[in-house]
């Protein structure tokens, strides 16, 4: 793979590059990985690559990569830059011809998104967004039970995601990762919904396998002088008739990385928390609680999620393994295609459409507020 951002001082660049190599099918072969190209070459170094492959901009990388062998050239593109610099090296890596990984939210606007879902659909080529939490083995393990409509039709979906960390003005003591969350030039529309709430949007959605056809919302900025919104509560209705709410803060003091998901059902609910991903909690309307395992032989803790398990029972696994999985099966898929095999399995990792979704939730998202929470058809 090649990558675009992610250089020395980023967060999730390392994730990334940790998470691509930890099943041996993916090897970092060429970046860009800053607008400062000294911090290019650092990166490079430390990542073992030849200068001649650590360019000063993407433009120059995919320019350049395109035009070597297919034994050398890289297989995909990876994007880990601020929201702002998703689209255009995305647009650029497909039309040259590389299968794409991309940060979310996807791009700035519902209308870029459009654009990336017309050529992912025209070139024909695989492009993975990385909702990481979709990779949880448990997380799988709840989708598979709902589809298999074990807890009945869904009625109530709770999503939550809690973060402290921007309690106070980080943006402005010199925090990097604050400063561009906190930018509308470069995070978009909005600040924590962006940043977070797609992600628990996602999270409802592919769970329950049920899309958000209307919401209403509230965004906050709490904090004083802060462009964007740090707060957020959103009421969903989903296709099935369904309802929910989703709340997203980075301001809620105290919480480190809260993101939890109830859904109920006629029958009985499920409870995942991220911070404890080992543990799927079913409540039963006839029956006692039962708690699932990540890495137990039991047959209730199903085939999809061992297929996503790597280590024993009570060894936890977490975020940089979750981020993994949708590494490992967009690898496996992009070989699956290069060796003529249908491999539906591998291709279980959110897509181009999850993007355009998370971009219309947002736009409703921030309409609706915009316009004292009235409801918007997604």
């Amino acid at each position: 793979m090649g990558m675009i951002g992610g250089g020395e001082g980023s967060l999730i660049g390392p994730v990334h590059r940790m998470a691509a190599r930890l099943d041996g099918l993916t090897e970092l072969v060429c970046g860009a990985f800053s607008s400062d190209h000294n911090v290019s070459l650092a990166t490079g170094a430390k990542e073992g690559l030849p200068e001649s492959r650590v360019y000063r901009t993407w433009n120059e990388m995919i320019g350049s990569e395109r035009k070597l062998p297919p034994e050398v050239r890289p297989h995909f593109i990876s994007i880990v830059t601020p929201n702002n610099l998703h689209f255009g090296p995305a647009m650029a890596a497909l039309e040259a011809g590389f299968h794409v990984v991309c940060d979310k939210p996807l791009c700035m606007t519902v209308a870029e998104a459009a654009q990336l879902q017309e050529t992912v659909e025209r070139t024909g080529l695989l492009f993975c967004l990385t909702h990481n939490y979709t990779g949880y083995p448990m997380v799988k393990r709840a989708r598979e039970i709902v589809k298999a409509g074990e807890i009945g039709d869904v009625r109530k979906v709770i999503v939550e995601y809690l973060q402290g960390w921007l309690s106070a003005p980080e943006e402005k003591k010199g925090n990097r990762q604050a400063e561009w969350r906190s930018d509308p030039e470069r995070a978009g529309m909005a600040g924590a919904m962006a940043d977070i709430g797609t992600h628990a949007f996602n999270l409802a959605e592919y769970i329950t396998g049920e899309e958000v056809t209307e919401l209403s919302a509230r965004l906050h900025t709490v904090v004083p002088g802060r462009l964007l919104d740090d707060d957020g509560t959103v009421s969903l209705l989903f296709r099935n008739g369904a309802t929910g709410s989703l709340l997203a803060s980075q301001v809620a003091t105290g919480e480190e990385n809260n993101l939890s998901i109830r859904i109920y059902g006629e029958k009985g609910g499920i409870s995942w928390r991220q911070m404890e991903p080992n543990t799927l909690t079913l409540s039963w309307k006839n029956g006692p609680v039962q708690l699932l395992r990540t890495g137990t032989s039991f047959p209730e803790t199903g085939t999809v999620a061992a297929m996503h398990t790597r280590i024993p029972a009570g060894h936890p696994e977490g975020f940089i393994e979750a981020f993994a999985n949708l590494y490992r099966n967009f690898a496996m898929h992009i070989a699956a295609l290069r060796d003529d095999r249908n491999q539906s399995a591998e291709a279980d990792y959110p897509g181009v459409y999850e993007g355009v979704r998370g971009m219309k939730f947002l736009k409703a998202a921030v309409d609706s507020s915009s316009n004292g929470s009235v409801n918007i058809t997604l």
